[in-house]
């Protein structure tokens, strides 16, 4: 079972940086994909951005060019470098994961807690 702790969140005017991390723990294999997915308030969750243990990214259309995605795999950590932060950015965002589980030949996902951005003046 794979746990996913966020920390980094908290408030930024417009224009500025914000960069959150995830530490994932409870397996000590390389965890297929980490990243980020976003929620705002009456809007349905979105990818941010995901990266693979091999080192393929993808990005959310609305963030590409402003948020950089990384991974230490040592570490089973994913960060999110966010720059040129927008108001529209708010949200809260949460850390995912997706792996093989090798005993019951089925893939899961997993969901951290959570943690807020908020983007204001």
């Amino acid at each position: 079972q794979v746990q996913l702790v966020e920390s980094g969140g908290g408030l930024v005017q417009p224009g500025g940086s914000l960069r959150l991390s995830c530490v994932a723990s409870g397996t000590n294999s390389t965890i297929f994909s980490m990243g980020w997915h976003r929620q705002a308030p009456g809007k349905q969750r979105e990818l941010v951005a995901t990266i693979t243990g091999s080192g393929t990214i993808n990005y959310g259309d609305s963030v590409k060019g402003r948020f950089t995605v990384s991974r230490d795999n040592a570490k089973n950590t994913v960060y999110l470098q966010m720059n040129s932060l927008k108001p529209e950015d708010m949200a809260v965002y949460y850390c995912h994961a997706v792996n093989f589980d090798s005993v019951n030949l089925r893939w899961d996902d997993y969901w951290g807690q959570g943690t807020q951005v908020t983007v204001s003046s």
